[in-house]
C-alpha cells in the first residue's frame, strides 16, 4: 500500500493517530491496558477508607450525630462522623456509573479510540479523587459521592472497556486470554491499592486528621501517571491485520459461534442472544458478588473460635478474640482475591481451547455443586473444603467478567464490540445492586427467625445455586446469530470510511504480520505492572498466611 497524504493532519488524541506502525509488537498494548485497570480497579478496595473515615472528626472514636437528624442533616453535618452505610453507598454508585457509563458512552469510544477513552477516563477517576479529598477535608460526604462515585464511577466504566476492542482486534488468535490479562488487572487493583492506601494513611495520619485526604491527594497522582502512560500506549492495528500464520477459518472450525461477519450496535442490543448473554453475565454476577462481600462474615460466624485454635462460638468470643478471628478472616478475603486475579486470566485463556459456552457451562454446573456444598463444608466442620469452594468460586466470578468480551467477539464480530460490551455491563450494574440486596436480606430474615448465626447462610446458598441453574440454562440457549443481523458490504464501507481514515500512516500492512520477536521496551513495560503486582501479591500472602497457622 502506498502512502496517502491528507491535507490536514489528525490530532494526537485521534484513532487514527494510535494506528501502529510496521513491526510493532503486539505485547506492548496488554501492559498499557493493565497500567489503567490495576487504578481503576481500587474502586473494589475502598472499603479500606470506611473505618478511619467513620472517625474523621473524633480521630480516636466516632463522634454520633443526634438521634433526631434526617438523612439530610447526616450528609450535611460538619461536626459528627458518617455512618459506615453512609459510606457504603459509595459501592453502589461505583456500579451504577460504571455500567451506565459504560453503556452510554461506548459508541463513543469505538469512534474516539482507546487513547482518548484512557485520557478520559484518567481525568475522571483521579478527578474524582481529588474532589473526594475536598469532601474529607470539608467533611461534606457528597462531594465523595459526586467526586469518587459519580465522576469516578464514569472513568471506572470508559476505563473499563477502552481495551476491550483493541485487545480483541490484536489478539484474534487469543481473544480470551488477552482480555483476561486486562481485566485481571481490575481484579488486582484493589490487592495494590489497598495496602497501599493503609500505608499512606498510616503516613499522613496526625493528632487532627486521620490522613484519608492527604491519602486521596497522593493516591490521584500516582494513578494519574499510570493511567496516562497506559492511554498514550494504546495502538490499535491497522485494518487488514492478522497475526502471522493465523487464519480465522481455524476457530471458526473449533467453535461454530465464531463469526468472521459483524454486528452493528444498534442491532446486537436487540438480539435475542444479547440478552441471553446479558443474564448469563448478571446471574453469574449476582451470585459471585454475593459470596464476595459475605465471605468474611461467613467464615467468621461458621467456624468462629475454631479459627485460632478454640472451642467457641462466635457468640462466646470475647473482643480481643473476635479481632484475632477478624485478622484470619482479613486472609481468608485477600486468598479469595488472588483466586479472582488468577481465575480471570486462567479460565479466559481456557475458553480459547474449550469455546466460551462451555466455559460458562463449566462455570453454573460446578458452581451449583459447590454452591450446594457449602452449608455441608459448614456442618462438617471442614474448614479445608470450605476455603477451597469458595477460592473456586471466586476464580470463577472473576473468570465471566474476563471472558465475556471474547463471547461478544464471537458472536457480533469485533467492529463494535467495545460498544456491545458498554452496553452488556447494565448487567453487572444490576447485579451489583441485586447481590448484596439478595445475601442481606435473606440474613437478616434467618436471624429475625432465631436462625443460629453458623446456619443463617444456607438458604441464600441454594438460593444463589438457583440463580446459576437459571444461568445454566440462559447459557444453553445461546446459538450464533443470524445472518439477517450481519452488517451490509455498503454499512461495513460507510464505517469504515469513518473509523479508518488513518491508512495514511500505514505503508505497508503486511509488514504489520512481522512482530518484533524481542524487544527491551516490552520489557519495560511488562516490569512497570508486573513490580507492583508482585508487591500486592507479597502483601497479600502474607495475610493469607494467618488462615493457615
Amino acid at each position: 500500500m502506498t502512502q496517502q497524504t491528507l491535507t490536514a493532519p489528525p490530532g494526537f488524541l485521534t484513532r487514527e493517530r494510535t494506528i501502529a506502525p510496521p513491526g510493532y509488537n503486539r505485547w506492548l498494548v496488554p501492559p498499557a491496558a493493565l497500567a489503567i485497570h490495576l487504578c481503576i480497579g481500587m474502586a473494589y478496595g475502598f472499603s479500606v477508607f470506611w473505618l478511619p473515615l467513620s472517625r474523621a472528626v473524633g480521630i480516636t472514636e466516632p463522634v454520633a450525630c443526634p438521634r433526631d437528624y434526617s438523612f439530610l442533616q447526616e450528609v450535611l453535618a460538619t461536626g459528627c462522623d458518617w455512618k459506615i452505610s453512609l459510606l457504603g453507598w459509595m459501592y453502589t454508585l461505583f456500579f451504577v456509573f460504571l455500567g451506565s457509563s459504560a453503556a452510554l458512552w461506548g459508541g463513543w469510544l469505538e469512534r474516539a479510540g482507546p487513547r482518548m477513552a484512557g485520557i478520559v477516563s484518567a481525568c475522571c477517576w483521579c478527578g474524582g479523587l481529588l474532589i473526594s479529598a475536598l469532601g474529607v477535608k470539608t467533611h461534606q460526604i457528597w462531594l465523595m459521592w459526586l467526586g469518587s462515585g459519580v465522576i469516578g464511577g464514569i472513568g471506572l466504566g470508559l476505563g473499563y472497556i477502552s481495551p476491550v476492542s483493541t485487545l480483541i482486534k490484536w489478539f484474534p488468535d487469543r481473544r480470551g486470554m488477552a482480555t483476561g490479562m486486562a481485566i485481571m488487572g481490575f481484579g488486582g487493583g484493589a490487592m495494590i491499592g489497598a495496602p497501599l492506601a493503609d500505608q499512606l494513611m498510616r503516613a499522613f495520619a496526625t493528632p487532627s486528621s486521620v490522613g484519608v485526604w492527604e491519602t486521596f491527594v497522593a493516591l490521584a497522582m500516582i494513578y494519574f501517571v499510570f493511567m496516562m502512560a497506559g492511554a498514550l500506549g494504546y495502538r490499535v492495528p491497522a485494518e487488514g491485520w492478522t497475526p502471522a500464520g493465523w487464519s480465522p477459518s481455524a476457530d471458526r472450525g473449533r467453535n461454530g459461534l465464531i463469526t468472521t461477519r459483524h454486528v452493528h450496535l444498534d442491532v446486537a442490543w436487540k438480539t435475542r442472544q444479547f440478552w441471553l448473554v446479558w443474564a448469563v453475565l448478571c446471574l453469574n454476577v449476582t451470585a459471585g458478588i454475593g459470596i464476595l462481600g459475605m465471605a468474611s462474615p461467613l467464615l467468621q460466624e461458621v467456624f468462629g473460635g475454631h479459627l485460632i485454635g478454640l472451642d467457641l462460638g462466635f457468640a462466646e468470643l470475647s473482643t480481643a478474640q473476635k479481632a484475632q478471628i477478624a485478622a484470619v478472616a482479613a486472609g481468608f478475603t485477600g486468598l479469595l482475591s488472588l483466586f479472582n486475579i488468577g481465575g480471570r486470566f486462567f479460565w479466559a485463556s481456557l475458553s480459547d481451547r474449550i469455546g466460551r459456552k462451555p466455559t460458562y457451562a463449566i462455570f453454573f454446573v460446578l458452581g451449583i455443586l459447590l454452591y450446594g456444598a457449602v452449608p455441608w463444608t459448614a456442618q462438617s466442620g471442614s474448614m479445608a473444603l470450605f476455603v477451597v469452594a469458595f477460592c473456586l468460586i471466586l476464580s470463577m466470578y472473576g473468570g465471566g467478567f474476563a471472558a465475556i468480551p471474547a463471547y461478544l467477539a464471537d458472536m457480533f464480530g469485533t467492529k463494535m464490540v467495545g460498544a456491545i460490551h458498554g452496553r452488556l455491563l447494565t448487567a453487572w450494574a444490576t447485579a451489583g445492586v441485586l447481590g448484596p440486596v439478595l445475601v442481606n436480606y435473606i440474613r437478616e430474615y434467618q436471624l429475625e427467625q432465631g436462625v443460629p448465626r453458623a446456619e443463617a447462610y444456607t438458604v441464600t446458598m441454594y438460593i444463589l445455586a438457583g440463580l446459576l441453574g437459571l444461568g445454566f440454562l440462559c447459557n444453553a440457549m445461546i446459538t450464533s446469530v443470524h445472518h439477517r443481523h450481519h452488517m451490509t458490504e455498503e454499512e461495513l464501507a460507510e464505517k469504515q470510511g469513518a473509523d479508518d481514515t488513518h491508512q495514511h500512516f500505514v505503508t505497508d500492512v503486511a509488514a504489520l504480520g512481522e512482530e518484533v520477536r524481542h524487544s527491551w521496551k516490552v520489557t519495560l513495560a511488562w516490569a512497570a505492572v508486573w513490580i507492583p503486582i508482585g508487591w500486592g501479591v507479597w502483601m497479600t500472602m502474607r495475610k493469607a498466611v494467618l488462615l493457615f497457622q
